[in-house]
């Protein structure tokens, strides 16, 4: 294991806040390539109309997760992430502007995303690794979200923030490295915007970054526009459901004592998870996850210990537990980073 990884738990799922500007990125891609109807039926679905979204500075996640998988489930190319990625453009980003205007480097503007997943949106935890030459980003699924989705959402991450520091930049930024956990298909288009050699069948979904291209200085002009940085949202019950349970761990709360610290009965707790796609049981594992991947990476303690903090009386069951979250056992995962 190298000192220079660290987990980032960014996960966001269910009734938590995303940023706005992404689902409008998306329903306008949908527009153009698959007409307005399809565009409008998108709307009805998850409940916000175009008007009311223009104001919006966040919506939900479960709003961006289904629209993402309406995309998906319109097409079947397996690079529609990808160019969707493409056509994200700096003055949509509202939102995110007053920040991106105090970076000078491009490797601060990453750094800015890294640290800000309420303000720009994360649907997967990452382990963060520095070599000599250039700097890797690895999605862990802890979400546990099929393949091909979850494919659809990285290249849509990787492509969209590469189209940005083009233009943040003014250069043709590239990637080291593209690697993804599926079997090969169709990537010419993939391959050609990040002008990348991509990998199939890894064991991770994966991309690299230079140093060298992370030293560019940002030479966009934020003058033209009018910088917000007032912009709020409210903390959601998956948040205050996350906080209770982090702040408990190692001890895990039943679901009718968490419905009790929330004011509410059990089955409304339960509804409420479920209308934001996740359950209570699905968030405990969760929090569970993220608190042994960010042990195992930390490098100080051994798995037995691990175990112990954790709340396991038994090693076995941990490593059990861990396979079932992550797909891979700790050990096996520890000689990945």
């Amino acid at each position: 294991m190298t000192s220079n990884t660290r987990y980032q738990a960014t996960l966001k799922v269910g009734d938590q806040s995303y940023p706005a500007y992404e689902l409008r990125c998306l329903i306008h891609f949908v527009a153009e390539r698959y007409g307005e109807s399809q565009a409008l039926r998108l709307c009805q679905e998850i409940g916000l109309g175009l008007n009311e979204l223009a104001r919006l500075n966040f919506v939900y996640v479960w709003q961006v997760d289904y629209a993402m998988a309406f995309l998906g489930n319109l097409d079947d190319d397996p690079q529609i992430g990808a160019r969707l990625g493409e056509t994200y453009r700096v003055e949509e980003l509202a939102l995110i502007w007053p920040y991106l205007a105090k970076c000078h480097t491009l490797g601060e503007c990453l750094e800015f995303v890294i640290a800000h997943p309420e303000l720009v949106g994360s649907v997967s935890d990452t382990l963060v690794s520095h070599g000599e030459q250039h700097l890797c980003f690895r999605w862990l699924n802890t979400a546990k979200i099929s393949a091909p989705y979850f494919s659809l959402q990285f290249q849509n991450s990787v492509c969209s923030m590469l189209a940005l520091a083009r233009q943040l930049t003014g250069q043709t930024v590239t990637l080291e490295q593209l690697q993804l956990a599926t079997p090969a298909h169709e990537s010419e288009f993939l391959a050609t915007f990040c002008q990348a050699k991509v990998s199939f069948e890894s064991e991770f979904f994966e991309w690299a970054i230079s140093h060298e291209a992370l030293a560019l200085p940002i030479l966009y002009d934020f003058s033209q526009l009018a910088l917000d940085e007032q912009a709020q949202h409210d903390t959601s019950l998956i948040e205050k459901v996350l906080a209770i349970l982090n702040q408990d761990f190692p001890k895990t709360p039943k679901l009718e004592s968490m419905a009790l610290k929330l004011n509410m009965s059990d089955r409304t707790l339960r509804r409420h998870l479920a209308n934001a796609g996740t359950s209570y049981q699905k968030l405990v594992d969760q929090v569970r996850c993220q608190t042994a991947i960010g042990l195992i990476v930390r490098g100080d303690k051994s798995i037995v210990d691990i175990a112990d903090i954790m709340g396991f009386g038994d090693v076995s069951h941990f490593r059990q537990s861990f396979k079932h979250w992550l797909g891979l056992p700790p050990g096996q995962f520890i000689r990945k980073i």
